[in-house]
């Protein structure tokens, strides 16, 4: 899982777990339910068209507003294998890792369809479209661990 790569959807600023989930489809605890919904008021197209292995692109801010798990969950369920955002909340960052979702925090620029490259341990992203480069942090080994596992309660299960 080191190496992402997959076809982008670009999102702005400030999208929240209200519009990544919204709390009418928090009635059940099952992850197909919740990624059949997921976005859907923000891109209507994403829930049909998103396929396993794409890649959110967004601005600032990306998971704020509260702290429900179920949105993690909804997007890694419909298929995205990684998040770029300028920004995360951190709630929202620290739920994604416990469930095994890269997100990654780097600005570079996306348009819907381009495909993205990113490099989690030498913590750097290539735009294959537009032959844009950027870097980010590089996730240390235990975090590696934790993504590879599936989540951070898999990867106690696991020792």
């Amino acid at each position: 899982m080191e190496i992402i790569s997959g076809k982008t959807w670009t999102f702005g600023e400030n999208i929240d777990t209200d519009v990544i989930i919204p709390g009418r489809y928090l009635r059940t605890f099952n992850p197909q339910d919740l990624a059949d919904h997921v976005l859907e008021g923000e891109r209507p197209d994403f829930t049909q068209n998103v396929q396993k292995g794409d890649v959110i692109v967004a601005g600032e801010n990306f998971g704020c507003g509260s702290s429900r798990e179920q949105a993690p969950v909804a997007i890694k369920t419909a298929g995205v294998s990684a998040i770029v955002a300028k920004s995360f909340a951190r709630i929202f960052y620290r739920n994604s890792i416990n469930i095994g979702l890269p997100v990654i925090v780097s600005d570079i620029e996306a348009k819907d369809g381009d495909i993205i490259k990113i490099d989690l341990s030498e913590g750097s992203l290539v735009n294959e479209t537009s032959g844009e480069k950027a870097s980010f942090e590089p996730f240390k080994e235990f975090m590696l661990n934790i993504l590879e596992d599936g989540g951070l309660v898999n990867h106690y299960l696991k020792e």
